[in-house]
């Protein structure tokens, strides 16, 4: 690894097809980057569909990834990944493959043309926020921990799935 090493959050999704077979694979995909490791990944969750409704339940985790790659250069990494996993982009909210979104870059506060960090919309999400307080309770964004602000959401409808936290090793 060449640069710092930052310590990065990312949530993942997805509801069609096998969204935790696809969520294994980018989270391999992004592991073998000589510059990225993923250093822990919540349990699976699953959760309602959030924003257009009528479509299946989504799958999600969250990951946490020690990268020296730049924030751009880790969306591109991501983005990369979606596309070898024929991710589309038909619909806002809508149903998906994959979708993985940058959570919080270190200590970092980005605003440029497609890469917001941290996430705009994170805080006010249970489906990001439940993944998030497994493997980072006392992350603070916003000046408060990501528990507290989960205690703060409508968190309904949330299960955690039994298949631990090792999961994506386990698929093939």
């Amino acid at each position: 690894m060449s640069g710092p090493n930052n310590t990065v959050y990312l949530s993942l999704g997805g509801n069609l097809g096998d969204p935790a077979a696809s969520m294994a694979a980018a989270l391999r995909l992004l592991d073998a980057d000589a510059e990225t490791r993923v250093s822990a990944v919540s349990s699976l969750y699953r959760t309602p569909p959030w924003g257009k409704l009528d479509q299946p339940d989504f799958l999600n985790a969250a990951a946490e990834l020690s990268t020296r790659l730049s924030p751009r250069a880790l969306l591109d990494l991501c983005l990369d990944a979606e596309r070898k996993l024929k991710r589309v982009r038909e619909e806002r909210w809508g149903p998906r493959l994959i979708d993985i979104d940058i959570l919080v870059f270190g200590d970092r506060i980005i605003h440029e043309t497609g890469l917001e960090v941290p996430h705009p919309r994170m805080l006010e999400r249970a489906f990001v926020l439940a993944p998030l307080a497994e493997i980072a309770p006392d992350l603070a964004v916003g000046g408060r921990s990501v528990s507290a602000r989960l205690s703060a959401v409508d968190a309904a409808g949330i299960e955690r799935l039994p298949a631990g936290r090792d999961w994506w090793l386990r698929r093939n």
